[in-house]
């Protein structure tokens, strides 16, 4: 069977970079082994398939291409773009279902965002903190003064470790069956990177992504991370404002520059949700036979 898979690039920088992921509308006909051979088929680190839900407006299944996964922010943000630019949305507040629970997304204007929960902070092993640190060939004063790598959750678990300048950052070389091994141990989707300093002014931090055990070698822009490196920020580094612009995929080897807005909701000054979002736009049409 050939399928049509729009390619809509999430987060976008202006008109240009983002991260592309896979949209496939009406997936209720589909298996969940069809659907693991269409994201396989279309190559990218996510494909999003729609179908009908009872909870919430609609339902959104993630698919790397080697397995399933419960959120992915950028396959959210392209999607519900995308259905809004066919006119298939009835409103600016909607919601989708996912495999835990129901998460609310806003539309406003050109910029959709999607619902993310309260950050939960657990800290590695020593031994797996070195471990960690050999993944990325980096030394333990390499880290940014004052914090330590933490895996942050606000619907997926990240490592988030701050170094201290963005060449330390560009210079990080995986090597990608450590990684995988870390990730491994504490259920991590990947090791989120970053430093204060950005290539664009106004921004607060400059990441990249790298998750090998979900078959992704670097990722350009990753929603699900944005949304707990802005918490790590506000609860680690002190910053305390209520919304971050993330730069991701600048520093890339081969670069597709994003931006990443995050705006979090606090009670009595702790975060109890948080809204992550961008703007998206269709590049191409894949054919997938499957």
């Amino acid at each position: 069977m050939e399928i049509k898979v729009p390619i809509v690039n999430a987060f976008v920088d202006g008109n240009v970079g983002g991260n592309p992921a896979g949209v496939v509308l009406d997936a209720q006909q589909f298996s969940h082994d069809q659907k693991r051979c269409i994201a396989a088929g279309v190559g990218l680190s996510e494909t999003a398939f729609v179908s009908p839900s009872s909870i919430a407006d609609y339902k959104l299944e993630f698919f790397t291409p080697t397995r399933q996964i419960a959120h992915c922010g950028h396959a959210t943000i392209a999607t519900f773009s995308y259905m809004k630019q066919l006119g298939m949305l009835n409103s600016d507040q909607t919601s989708k279902e996912t495999v835990d629970g129901r998460r609310e997304i806003l539309m406003e204007g050109e910029y959709a965002f999607m619902e993310q929960l309260a950050p939960r902070y657990t800290y590695l092993s020593q031994a797996d903190h070195l471990r960690a640190m050999a993944a990325i060939g980096l030394k333990a004063s390499d880290i940014l003064e004052g914090v330590q790598p933490s895996i942050v959750n606000t619907g997926n678990s990240f490592l988030v470790i701050a170094l201290r300048n963005q060449a330390d950052v560009k210079s990080i070389v995986p090597i990608k069956a450590q990684i995988a091994t870390v990730s491994e141990i504490y259920d991590l989707i990947g090791f989120y990177i970053f430093s204060p300093q950005t290539t664009k002014g106004g921004r607060d931090a400059g990441a990249r992504m790298f998750a090998p055990r979900y078959g992704i070698d670097e990722e350009s822009a990753t929603g699900m991370a944005a949304g707990p490196l802005a918490c790590y920020l506000h609860d680690k580094l002190n910053v305390k404002k209520n919304s971050f612009a993330i730069e991701q995929g600048y520093l890339m080897p081969q670069p597709s520059p994003s931006v990443i807005s995050v705006r979090l909701h606090k009670e009595d000054g702790s975060i109890s949700s948080l809204m992550a979002g961008g703007m998206a736009a269709v590049s191409e049409i894949r054919k997938v036979d499957c």
